[in-house]
């Protein structure tokens, strides 16, 4: 280990950094991220030198988070969007591709939890969830991939996950939460391997957290969202953010295809 690496470690920065260099000043898309876990996305990823344009449905959250980071090495743009409406979010991307000559890093984050059993949830209920957690992914990432290789440009999509997307919890009823997270796994994986198919070196991840602590209870009308929380350990957002970091902080020819992280004592 030479001085340099030492000097960063003491510092507290990653082995990686440098490799972060290549995104400064390039466009990137962050869904959901108004509040929680996509709020501290896009607040790396801007102090990182990157272009993010951040959506979400609460434009004042979007407004108060680029008022923060005014002198920021990178620059946020806020762009109120329902991601489930897929004309809309396609229109993000055109706007990218004229503004900034296209995305270079595209971050699935906005999804939604329902605490209801299986069986016990309506027709709607299906239909949300399906809609943010697969389909509204599954545009981002088509758009993302057509942009990239129009440009011949060497991306990264990380699609934030769960560690329900690899086995079914065995407590607190989560209706087609699992599945629909299975399915980012399995569509990860399918990317993955249509970009190997046409010789692309876009890259494509899945981060899948345990438990991590933000209004996603409150949003699914969790009377006692606090009370929830602190029946199991939790990671904070910004752990979720640092995952982001690294993963695209890594060279060139280095792909984290999933990466997991839970809270220390996690039981699920």
């Amino acid at each position: 280990m030479d001085i340099k690496m030492c000097t960063r470690i003491i510092n507290g920065s990653s082995s990686h950094s440098e490799d972060m260099d290549r995104w400064a000043g390039k466009a990137a898309i962050v869904t959901g991220s108004s509040a929680g876990i996509g709020e501290k996305i896009a607040e790396a990823l801007v102090k990182e030198g990157l272009l993010v344009v951040g959506l979400a449905r609460r434009l004042e959250n979007l407004e108060a988070l680029e008022k923060r980071l005014e002198g920021a090495k990178g620059k946020f743009y806020p762009k109120q969007c329902d991601v489930t409406d897929t004309e809309k979010f396609q229109c993000v991307f055109k706007w990218v591709d004229t503004e900034f000559g296209g995305v270079h890093v595209l971050v699935n984050n906005a999804g939604l939890w329902t605490p209801k059993r299986f069986i016990d949830d309506d027709i709607e209920g299906f239909r949300k969830t399906l809609e943010l957690n697969v389909m509204a992914p599954a545009v981002g990432v088509r758009e993302a991939v057509a942009s990239m290789r129009r440009r011949n440009v060497v991306g990264h999509i990380i699609n934030i996950n769960s560690v329900a997307g690899h086995w079914i919890p065995f407590e607190n009823p989560c209706s087609l939460c699992p599945s629909a997270k299975h399915a980012i796994t399995a569509m990860t994986e399918t990317v993955r391997r249509d970009l190997v198919a046409v010789g692309s070196k876009i890259k494509i991840t899945s981060i899948s957290p345990g438990v991590v602590k933000t209004d996603i209870a409150r949003a699914a009308g969790v009377p006692d969202p606090e009370g929830l929380f602190s029946k199991f350990p939790c990671l904070k957002p910004e752990n979720i953010a640092a995952a982001v970091i690294y993963v695209l902080g890594n060279p060139e020819h280095v792909q984290v295809t999933e990466l997991t992280i839970r809270p220390v004592g996690e039981a699920l």
